[in-house]
C-alpha cells in the first residue's frame, strides 16, 4: 500500500477526518479537485457553531452537533482559531408562532440543550430592533472564521506527516487485495495510488463517486441553493436571530448573521435547483427584506447587497421531513475499506471534530 488511508474531499469534515487520522500514526494522502481547500459547502455557508436545538433528539445531527460544538471550542481555543461565542435569539413574531418555540425549546431540552425564556420585552433588552411577542436565548451559539479553522486542521495534517495534494480528482475506487486502488487524475494527468482504506468526504459529489465506484446503494442527492445578502453600514444586531423555521422546510428562515468582522448578512434561502449554481439575483433583494421585516422592520431594502450563496447536499427533497447523516460501511455499500459521509450539511461544520471521531472509530475497527 502507498498510503494507510486516502481521504477525498478537503472540505472541513474531510481535514478534520484527515487530521485526526494523522495524529493517531496513520499515513494520510487528502485528495481534492479544486485548487484550494474548501472551495464548496465548508465556505458557503453561515459559519455559525451552533448549539443543537434543531435535530431530532438521537439522530446522528443531534449528537454529533452537541459532541462537536464542545469540541470545536475547545479545538479553537488551543489553536487560536478566531471564533466568539455571541448567542442566538430565536423569535416567534405572532402569538400564533408561540407554539413552534415551545415546541423548539422542548426538542433542545431533550438534545440536553438549555435555552432561556424570552417574554417581548426580555426580547426588547437583547435587540431592541427586533420585533417579537417572545423568543428563545441560546447562550452556547457562536461564530467562527471557517477559512482559520480548515487551515488549522491541514497545519496538524501536514505537521504529523500528512499530504494535501489540490487540482485532484478522484474518479473511482476498486478493492484489491488489502486495500483499494484510487484512481483520477492530477493536473490532468491519470493516477493510481493504492491504500489501505479511504474515506469518502467529498460533500457534493459524494454520490458521484458513490455511484462510478460500483456503490450497490447510493442515496439520492438533491442539490438545495442558499443565498445569501450583506447589509451595509453598522449592524443594529450584538446577536444572530434566527425567526421560527416553516414545517417541514429546508433551512431555519433567512436569519441575520454577523461575521467576526462585524458584517451582517442574512440569509440562507432555499432553492431546489438540477446543477451546481453560485448566483446571487439582485432581483431577490426585495422578497429577502419582506422576510426580514417579520422581525426588523427597519429594514432598508436599499441597504441589502448580493453576497454569496451556498449548495448543500441534501438528501431529503422539496416538502420532505429532514435527514440525517448518512455514514456507510461496506456493510452498506460493498466497498471493503471505504467508509462514506453522505448528506453532510448543516450542522456539518459544528460536528466536524466529532464526525472524526466517529470515521476513526469505523476505520479502527476494521
Amino acid at each position: 500500500m502507498d498510503v494507510d488511508l486516502v481521504v477525498i474531499g478537503a472540505g472541513v469534515v474531510g481535514l478534520a477526518v484527515a487530521q485526526r487520522m494523522a495524529r493517531g500514526g496513520r499515513s494520510v494522502l487528502v485528495l481534492e479537485q479544486e485548487s484550494s481547500i474548501g472551495q464548496h459547502c465548508s465556505s458557503r455557508n453561515s459559519e455559525v457553531i451552533h448549539a443543537g436545538i434543531y435535530y431530532a433528539p438521537g439522530s446522528l445531527k443531534a449528537q454529533l452537533c452537541r459532541q462537536g460544538r464542545d469540541l470545536l471550542y475547545d479545538w479553537c481555543r488551543a489553536h487560536a482559531v478566531p471564533h466568539h461565542v455571541i448567542g442566538k435569539l430565536l423569535v416567534a413574531v405572532t402569538e400564533d408562532e408561540i407554539p413552534a418555540l415551545k415546541r423548539l425549546q422542548a426538542n433542545a431540552a431533550a438534545n440536553g440543550v438549555e435555552l432561556l425564556w424570552q417574554r417581548a420585552d426580555d426580547v426588547a433588552a437583547r435587540e431592541p430592533q427586533v420585533q417579537a411577542v417572545a423568543g428563545l436565548f441560546s447562550p452556547l451559539t457562536g461564530i467562527i472564521d471557517s477559512h482559520a479553522l480548515m487551515q488549522s486542521f491541514e497545519a496538524v495534517l501536514l505537521g504529523h506527516g500528512g499530504e494535501l495534494c489540490c487540482n485532484t480528482r478522484v474518479d473511482a475506487l476498486e478493492s484489491i487485495a488489502g486495500g483499494l486502488r484510487v484512481a483520477g487524475t492530477s493536473a490532468g494527468e491519470p493516477f493510481v495510488v493504492s491504500a489501505r482504506q479511504a474515506v469518502n468526504a467529498g460533500g457534493l459529489f459524494a454520490q458521484q463517486l458513490q455511484a462510478a465506484s460500483g456503490a450497490r446503494e447510493v442515496v439520492s442527492l438533491q442539490l438545495c441553493q442558499g443565498r445569501y445578502f450583506n447589509y451595509s453600514g453598522r449592524s443594529p444586531f450584538s446577536h444572530l436571530v434566527y425567526p421560527m423555521p416553516e414545517a417541514n422546510a429546508a433551512g431555519l428562515g433567512v436569519h441575520a448573521t454577523l461575521d467576526l468582522g462585524g458584517q451582517l448578512r442574512f440569509g440562507p434561502d432555499v432553492r431546489y435547483i438540477d446543477q451546481l449554481d453560485y448566483q446571487v439575483d439582485e432581483g431577490l433583494r426585495d422578497a429577502f427584506a419582506a422576510a426580514i421585516r417579520r422581525y426588523w422592520p427597519d429594514c432598508d431594502a436599499a441597504r441589502l447587497q448580493p453576497a454569496y450563496a451556498g449548495v448543500r447536499p441534501k438528501l431529503s427533497g422539496p416538502g420532505e421531513p429532514a435527514r440525517d447523516f448518512v455514514i456507510q460501511d461496506h456493510n452498506t455499500h460493498g466497498i471493503v475499506g471505504l467508509v462514506s459521509l453522505l448528506g453532510i450539511e448543516s450542522p456539518g461544520l459544528t460536528a466536524s471534530l466529532a464526525l472524526a471521531e466517529l470515521v476513526a472509530a469505523r476505520l479502527d475497527a476494521v
